[in-house]
């Protein structure tokens, strides 16, 4: 294997579990949420090369699995009429009081649209203001703004 695919390989192992959550997120299913995981690291494989180090390598693998699934939901919305999906998958094995408040919490989530959806999974992923604004593309104190305005709607 050549040194440029060993180097790639070792990455996308490293952070597959960041990829995956993204993909996860913006899917209906475990299915899709597999092809959005495909289709990220085909783009990021795509990009390598041209990743020039200015930024953290999380950062640019946040933006890249980031736009990768909201260009796909974008294509979705576009090409298929409005269907819901009943998910009946439970992750968490029993149900208890904390599994309903995180799949409340979830399909709230869900409810928000493509950009704050991406916002708030950032900040339950740890990533600082500075990060989220940096894989955004906007600024610290536009994320804080945004931050507060999502809460807020979450809480509603």
């Amino acid at each position: 294997m050549e040194q440029k695919e060993q180097e790639f390989t070792r990455l996308a192992e490293m952070h597959k579990t960041l990829v995956y959550t993204v993909c996860y997120m913006f899917s209906g299913s475990r299915e899709e949420a597999e092809d959005l995981f495909q289709d990220v690291l085909v783009r990021l494989w795509k990009g390598y090369d041209s990743f020039r180090g200015e930024s953290d390598v999380r950062t640019w693998i946040y933006r890249v699995s980031l736009n990768t699934c909201i260009n796909a939901q974008k294509k979705k919305k576009r090409k298929t009429t409005h269907i819901p999906l009943n998910i009946d998958v439970d992750f968490f094995g029993e149900i208890s009081d904390r599994t309903l408040q995180v799949r409340r919490l979830y399909d709230r989530i869900n409810r928000l649209g493509l950009v704050d959806r991406a916002l708030i999974l950032l900040w339950l992923e740890g990533l600082s203001y500075e990060e989220i604004g940096a894989v955004i593309g906007i600024s610290v104190k536009n994320v804080s703004f945004q931050l507060y305005r999502i809460k807020e709607e979450l809480k509603k």
